[in-house]
């Protein structure tokens, strides 16, 4: 038998290792991009344009007409289909006469597309967006308020649904913790993506997130469920024969789930075309993470808050705070 619970510090370790990565990445690319993984135009504002050149079109060339053209800090890829993605700050609109309503100044979007079009020749803009401060602002805060609700919902269903068992309320808060470790994770995983591959998140990240949220609990849960009936059962056994009893039966279900699900995400990787890319690379870190913290995370914070683990963590980090001096010394 699997002693995962005897194990757990290495687990623990593992996952401690993974985390200081992704912050590391996260770190660099707030010194670099201005936040701890790339923003899309939904979450920083700005102009997006996809564009399709009849004649080939080298990538530097290209560049350098936008820096003539006032956007010298333009992001631009090359697609798979052989298309350019470009992105710039949020574009001028037309400006109007106020008494003939003729247009008097084209808007900046036009004049990017003929000035591209004179100098390499016909083009075809196959996707516009464009996203103003005032509405990336809300769309974070909408995302952050999200996730929040998220795990507070979550921690409120197991403490209710495992009333039964004692110390019930640790089971909630240990599934929220294996779920944050999860997010984290993911969260590194993009920042690391986006410093080597330039992959920038956007609106279907939140939403691939909160997949990976659910997923994620769903795994914990049968697992903590199986930890109850084995309880009920054994009565006077300890917590970690029991857990990991659990953990060894549910061993089969969470990874049969777990590999049935990649394969589907890695059909999807491969042969979905770049247009969900993102989310689906979203969920396949998600899923792996998510099956990995059912078994390796949850189960093991519950007994090592059950034997003092946690609480002698927190007072070996207290005896290394500065202390003050006693008073009148």
């Amino acid at each position: 038998m699997i002693d995962f619970i005897g194990k757990r510090r290495w687990f623990f370790i593992a996952s401690g290792a993974i985390i200081l990565v992704g912050l590391v990445f996260m770190l660099y690319s707030w010194i670099a991009f201005g936040s701890p993984v790339r923003q899309g135009i939904e979450f920083s504002s700005g102009s997006m344009m996809t564009i399709r050149f009849e004649d080939e079109v080298s990538q530097a060339d290209l560049r350098d007409e936008m820096a003539n053209l006032g956007h010298a800090d333009a992001i631009i890829q090359r697609t798979g289909e052989g298309d350019y993605l470009m992105r710039t700050g949020e574009l001028a609109p037309e400006e109007r006469d106020p008494v003939s309503g003729e247009v008097v100044v084209p808007s900046e979007r036009i004049q990017i597309e003929e000035a591209l079009q004179e100098r390499f020749g016909d083009l075809t803009v196959r996707d516009f967006s464009s996203v103003s401060p005032t509405v990336s602002t809300e769309t974070r805060d909408i995302a952050m308020i999200a996730v929040a609700v998220a795990a507070v919902g979550i921690l409120l269903y197991i403490t209710w649904a495992f009333r039964r068992l004692v110390k019930s309320f640790r089971f909630g808060v240990c599934a929220v913790v294996a779920l944050l470790h999860d997010v984290v994770i993911v969260l590194g995983a993009f920042s690391i993506f986006g410093v080597l591959l330039g992959i920038e998140i956007d609106a279907m990240f939140v939403t691939g997130i909160l997949t990976v949220i659910g997923y994620s609990v769903n795994n914990t849960i049968v697992v903590f469920d199986r930890i109850r009936e084995n309880q009920t059962r054994n009565i006077g056994v300890p917590l970690e024969v029991v857990a990991n009893d659990s953990i060894v039966e549910t061993l089969p279900r969470s990874l049969n789930t777990g590999l049935t699900t990649l394969f589907v995400l890695l059909a999807l990787l491969l042969f979905g075309g770049t247009t969900i890319r993102d989310f689906v690379l979203v969920l396949l870190v998600g899923v792996i993470i998510g099956t990995y913290s059912s078994m390796c995370i949850a189960g093991q914070l519950v007994v090592a808050w059950d034997r003092g683990g946690i609480g002698g963590l927190f007072r070996r980090l207290g005896r290394l705070l500065p202390r003050r001096a006693p008073a009148g010394g």
